[in-house]
């Protein structure tokens, strides 16, 4: 469930969706709403979802990017889309250029748990970086796959945002449980 932001204990949670094709209406963004339903089933902190929707133009990614978090102050950015080989997908570029920190495991994981279902996982480029107390996660853009890499990393994210400073999200035990160490708890 979303909840609307009204106090200061809620979370906001940029999603944006890089596509020509969808920002151009050419076809419906199935990536946004993915990770939107995603969340929904995961985090029981009161959250907010900040969305976009934006063409595969690196500086348009870089500035979307550093709007959700300098601007709405996002503390988790989830970017779907434009992490593939192909001369368009450049949400991994602009993501670096505005990070201040690369975090590659979380690529690394993405990728091995994607490699389970297709051999084509070794072309997806997914990096997630920080900026200031935010976390910026690139996913892939197939809902299915969306999911799938979100399973595989969400356990870290709690605990990723804590030493970040962003404010503490609790997820739903029965769908991901949270790993944080006893000392943090």
């Amino acid at each position: 469930m979303v909840f609307p932001m009204n106090d200061s204990s809620c979370i906001k949670v940029g999603i944006v969706t890089v596509s020509d094709r969808a920002s151009r209406g050419e076809y419906e963004d199935r990536g946004g709403p993915a990770v939107v339903q995603y969340l929904s089933e995961v985090l029981a902190s009161p959250w907010e979802p900040v969305l976009r929707l934006i063409s595969d133009d690196r500086q348009l990614i870089e500035d979307c990017l550093i709007e959700l978090v300098d601007r709405e102050r996002c503390s988790l950015v989830v970017t779907t889309g434009g992490t593939g080989p192909a001369e368009r997908d450049v949400t991994p570029e602009a993501t670096a250029a505005v990070c201040e920190r690369l975090l590659p495991g979380f690529g690394e994981e993405m990728r091995r748990v994607s490699l389970q279902y297709v051999p084509t996982a070794i072309l997806s480029r997914q990096l997630a970086g920080t900026r200031g107390q935010s976390l910026i996660i690139n996913l892939p853009g197939s809902p299915k796959s969306i999911s799938q890499c979100l399973d595989g990393i969400f356990a870290a994210i709690p605990y990723c945002l804590d030493l970040l400073g962003a404010p503490r999200i609790e997820t739903n035990s029965d769908r991901i449980v949270a790993f944080r160490p006893k000392s943090s708890s």
